[in-house]
């Protein structure tokens, strides 16, 4: 499994719009070869920020498969006019995982 985290910064004053059209592209991504799950947190000091945390089973299933899709094209519609500047994507591996108390 890998994890993509994307730094997603919003333009001013578009946030519910932004919200609105991420609920509608989430139906996009989750019925992706290879999707695990995904999650939208709001940055609580900058409201205009956004982590975008989604699991793929491999790096293809995302670089490959999702970015290469016509489905992809209808996700860039939805939400790409929404940043400035655009997001930086990284792709991570699990190295440790420890357990809450």
């Amino acid at each position: 499994m890998i994890l993509e985290v994307a730094v997603l910064p919003v333009i001013t004053g578009k946030n519910a719009e932004f919200e609105a059209a991420f609920r509608q592209a989430s139906s996009i991504i989750s019925s992706m070869k290879g999707y695990i799950s995904h999650e939208l947190q709001t940055c609580i000091e900058d409201s205009n920020k956004y982590l975008l945390f989604v699991q793929w089973e491999t790096l293809d299933d995302h670089t490959v498969g999702f970015r290469g899709s016509a489905e992809y094209q209808e996700w860039r519609k939805l939400l790409h006019h929404f940043y400035d500047p655009f997001p930086v994507v990284e792709h991570y591996s699990l190295t440790q995982s420890y357990g809450a108390k």
